[in-house]
């Protein structure tokens, strides 16, 4: 027990007065004769014996009553077990992430943690939030009120370890209380890690009570027809029970194609088909689980030329203008010495067919070219100068070419799982003709091989970057050395080479995914795009390349939807965006990743536990209480006890 005025202990000394006072009254008695002397004798003695009980009585009341007294001054306490953390700053990290978009027993478990601090933090509460994409700095429950009521669902994922940088990062010379709420989905033990030893962190974790959910996860293009494009639509599903569920497919707004789907696994494809011609809308399903999830938003462009100029000797070239042909492709080809540079800047792909030197300045130009979203497909030539190849092979990647055999060697192994070769096999095969080269290379790389020689090493790798590869072969494929340009792999291969997948594919953006985007647009030094819809607009980050932008997103746009590009009023493409599926299964909830933290109920016991813990026990009441019985008892003694 301590006390907060300790110095008015000294008045204890007082309690010298009442003893001094009992001791030293002295009575005198008179001495008086009466005939019956024995019946006086017996009766003095009982009043004396009465009377000295009374004395020791009121000795002991008063004595205690003066005690409580002094001691109620002096403010007694017993001191907190966590008394030096009261000057501790708080922190709250809310999770408001999509899966928080989950049904708990009293709701949506964003809205219900919301609801709890405007409810149970107190107002003279100073404090600090931090969610997914908002930061509130030193402030109070009255002044974010209106924020917390309109906190919106984050398309950024929960990383609890950036959060708690975040928080670290604010210098002060006081310890944290850091209450962090999640339902701990995707949430893993390292993440925990950065938490400071001195901290005092709690968790809240929410259960969501409905975990089935269904999620679109992907489109792509699944087959290309001559008329039309066949795309499959990827749902995946967490949990168990699932009946059939509506899909539709929307371009524009208006509805093209509606199916029901059967759930036998937890993933599922749906196909449509659709014409060959400008697509801008999405695809959506109905479920009871998150809502988030439910709509996938995708653009494809109708089809243009794609411009292809392959640089060497025409005879080993002619194979190619029959896999470029004119209603698809706009394909020139020019020997080294004949090359117009000024048109490179404008192909879509360029392929060094077995060039045996390269100048400087086209190197130059090649790399410029990679780097503005240009796909390059190197053919080595036997003849060719290594040491300058793996030079300039140097600019997009580690990939080497070293010396290899004048053996034959067959090409037995396809990477199916390759995106060149994503819509190419309806099923994996391995009866084909195998092709086979006479003389080959060794490429030395760490990227896997799209096609393969039957003793493992590689004839035909890529090096991909966010906005192009670059392809390399281990042998020319000339008719002398190879018998590669009579297999059936050749169209396919070069002709998805040769292909821009920005130009040719779904166009879906994940909204905080930061690769760049390649725009084909001629701009004026004042001239920027735009990207909006009816909703959102926003400026993205761009860079001038010549005949074309290369802009960057951030975490734009605030929601996904079909958007557009737009030069002043032009639109100049079609774009969509949608959010990451990271937060759609819900079986992910990990709280054991926090076993070795704090973990309760709700916001109010968080409070409460802390008051509890740092507020020490006042106890100078009980002495007032005391004080005013023993005087009570002092007067009772007084009038009842003769």
């Amino acid at each position: 027990m301590q006390f907060k005025h300790p110095e008015i202990l000294y008045f204890l000394f007082l309690l010298v007065i009442p003893i001094l006072v009992h001791l030293f009254q002295l009575r005198r008695f008179k001495k008086e004769y009466f005939t019956n002397v024995q019946f006086l004798k017996e009766l003095s003695i009982q009043t004396r014996k009465s009377s000295t009980i009374k004395k020791w009585l009121l000795l002991f009341t008063r004595l205690l009553l003066l005690s409580f007294l002094i001691l109620a001054f002096a403010q007694p306490f017993f001191t907190a077990k966590e008394s030096k953390k009261a000057t501790n700053e708080m922190y709250i990290i809310l999770d408001n992430s999509y899966s928080m978009q989950a049904k708990g027993k009293k709701g949506e478990l964003l809205k219900r943690a919301v609801q709890d601090l405007l409810e149970h933090i107190p107002e003279t509460q100073n404090f600090s939030l931090i969610t997914n994409n908002e930061t509130y700095w030193n402030t109070d429950i009255k002044a974010i009120q209106k924020d917390l009521q309109d906190l919106k669902y984050s398309a950024t994922a929960f990383q609890l370890d950036n959060l708690i940088a975040k928080v670290n990062a604010r210098k002060s010379a006081f310890n944290k209380d850091i209450i962090v709420i999640t339902d701990a989905v995707g949430l893993v033990t390292n993440q925990t890690k950065s938490f400071r030893k001195e901290d005092n962190v709690y968790f809240i974790i929410p259960e969501a009570e409905q975990k089935n959910n269904i999620a679109i996860d992907s489109v792509f293009i699944q087959q290309t027809l001559d008329n039309f494009y066949e795309i499959g639509v990827k749902l995946a599903a967490s949990g168990d029970g699932f009946k059939e569920i509506p899909i539709a497919l929307y371009n524009n707004n208006k509805l093209t194609a509606k199916t029901l789907v059967n759930f036998e696994t937890n993933t599922k494809t749906v196909n449509f088909t659709i014409p060959k011609e400008d697509f801008h809308g999405y695809v959506s399903i109905s479920d009871k689980g998150l809502a988030y999830d439910n709509t996938y938003y995708f653009s494809i462009s109708k089809p243009s030329k794609t411009n292809v100029i392959s640089i060497g000797d025409v005879d080993k070239s002619n194979f190619l203008a029959r896999i470029y042909t004119s209603d698809e492709f706009t394909y020139t080809n020019y020997p080294i010495a004949n090359l117009d540079y000024n048109l490179l800047e404008k192909q879509d792909a360029i392929l060094l067919n077995e060039i045996k030197e390269i100048p400087q300045a086209l190197q130059t130009t090649l790399k410029s070219f990679v780097n503005k979203g240009g796909n390059l497909i190197i053919i080595p030539s036997q003849e060719g100068n290594l040491s300058t190849l793996n030079a300039f092979l140097g600019n997009f990647g580690a990939i080497q070419i070293k010396e290899g055999t004048n053996t034959e060697k067959k090409v037995t192994k396809i990477n199916f799982n390759h995106p060149v070769f994503s819509s190419v096999f309806e099923k994996k095969v391995d009866n084909f003709q195998f092709p086979s080269t006479k003389t080959s290379f060794v490429l030395n790389t760490s990227s896997p091989a799209i096609l393969s020689y039957d003793d493992q090493s590689a004839f035909l790798t890529s090096v991909a970057n966010p906005l192009s590869s670059v392809y390399v072969f281990a042998a020319p494929i000339n008719k002398a050395n190879s018998n590669f340009q009579n297999s059936p792999l050749i169209v396919p291969l070069f002709y998805n080479m040769a292909q821009n997948t920005m130009k040719t594919g779904v166009n879906a953006i994940t909204i905080g995914d930061n690769f760049p985007f390649i725009v084909d647009a001629l701009l004026a030094k004042d001239e920027i795009l735009t990207i909006k819809n009816n909703t959102e607009s926003f400026i993205p980050i761009q860079q001038l390349l010549n005949t074309k932008v290369k802009i960057s997103f951030n975490d734009n746009p605030n929601e996904a939807g079909n958007f557009g590009i737009f030069n002043n009023k032009n639109l100049v493409q079609n774009i969509s965006f949608n959010y990451s599926r990271t937060e759609s299964n819900l079986a992910l909830a990990n709280p054991n990743a926090v076993a070795n933290y704090k973990e309760i109920d709700d916001i109010e016991t968080v409070f409460n536990t802390i008051q509890t813990d740092r507020t020490d026990t006042q106890i100078w009441k009980w002495f007032v209480v005391l004080t005013l019985l023993f005087l009570v008892l002092e007067l009772l003694i007084q009038k009842f006890v003769k």
